[in-house]
C-alpha cells in the first residue's frame, strides 16, 4: 500500500456500487482501501478491521441496516462519513443532522457531477412558474426504493423554487438501466424536457470518492455535493 494515502472503509462493498468503488480505489491517487463490510462477508463487521487500519473516511452505499451501523461507527471513531444510501426515513435524516454536529458528513442521493449541476439549474425555472411540472425516473429492476432518492432531490428543489406542491414523481423499473431522470416542464404551447442519463455506474463511484477526498478536510457539518462543485475534485 502506498504511503500517505487516506484509508477508506467501504460499507456495502459487495453491492454494485461497492464493487465499483473497490475497483477505483485500487488505482486512486489519494485514497486506498482500509477495510470493508457487507452482509455477504460472513463474520466481517465494524467490530473488526485489519490490524493497522487507521480509517480516514467511510464511504457507504449499503442497506439501511448497514447505513445506520456505519454512521454510528463513524461518529464513535470521529471519522468523516460519505453516503449515497437512499430510502432514508425521517428518523435517519434526523440522525444525520445530529451526527453532523460531531463529524463532517456528505450525503447525496446521486453522486454524479452532471446531475448535481442539473439540480442547481432547477433553481432558475421560476420564470416558468405557471407551467406544469413532472419528475420522471427509470432504474434497473433490482432497485428497491421508489421513487429514487435522486427523483426526490429534484422534486424537493422544484417545489422549493416554485413554492408549491407538485405531483409525485413517476417511476419505472426495468432491465439494467443505471439511471434516467427527466423533468417535464409543460406549457400550453411548448414543452421543455430536462434529462440526465447515467451511462454507467462508475460515474457515481468516481463522484463518491471525490466527495471523500474533499470531506476529510472539512469541519463537522452536513454537506451536499453543491458545497464542493467547482473545487476541482471531480
Amino acid at each position: 500500500m502506498s504511503q500517505g494515502k487516506i484509508k477508506v472503509l467501504v460499507s456495502g462493498s459487495q453491492g454494485r456500487m461497492g464493487k465499483e468503488i473497490l475497483s477505483l480505489l485500487s488505482k486512486h491517487k489519494k485514497l486506498e482501501l482500509g477495510g470493508q463490510m457487507d452482509f455477504k462477508l460472513p463474520g466481517v463487521d465494524l467490530s473488526f478491521l485489519p490490524p493497522g487500519s487507521e480509517i480516514g473516511v467511510v464511504v457507504d452505499f449499503s442497506s439501511l441496516e448497514y447505513f445506520r451501523k456505519s454512521l454510528a461507527w463513524a461518529v464513535e471513531k470521529k471519522v468523516p462519513f460519505v453516503s449515497g444510501t437512499t430510502g432514508l426515513s425521517d428518523k435517519d435524516r434526523e440522525e444525520l443532522s445530529r451526527s453532523a454536529r460531531m463529524i463532517p458528513i456528505l450525503w447525496s442521493g446521486n453522486m454524479s457531477l452532471g446531475l448535481n449541476v442539473l439540480l442547481q439549474l432547477l433553481g432558475k425555472v421560476q420564470a416558468l412558474k405557471s407551467y406544469d411540472f413532472q419528475v420522471e425516473e427509470f432504474h434497473h429492476n433490482k432497485k428497491i426504493d421508489s421513487p429514487s432518492g435522486t427523483a426526490l432531490m429534484l422534486q424537493n428543489q422544484l417545489e422549493k423554487t416554485l413554492e408549491r406542491k407538485l405531483p409525485e414523481p413517476l417511476s419505472g423499473r426495468g432491465g439494467g438501466i443505471f439511471g434516467i431522470h427527466k423533468i417535464w416542464i409543460m406549457g400550453e404551447e411548448e414543452t421543455l424536457v430536462l434529462e440526465h442519463t447515467a451511462l454507467n455506474r462508475r460515474i457515481f463511484a468516481r463522484g463518491a470518492l471525490s466527495c471523500a477526498s474533499w470531506l476529510v478536510d472539512q469541519s463537522p457539518g452536513l454537506y451536499g455535493i453543491e458545497h464542493m462543485v467547482g473545487m476541482g475534485d471531480f
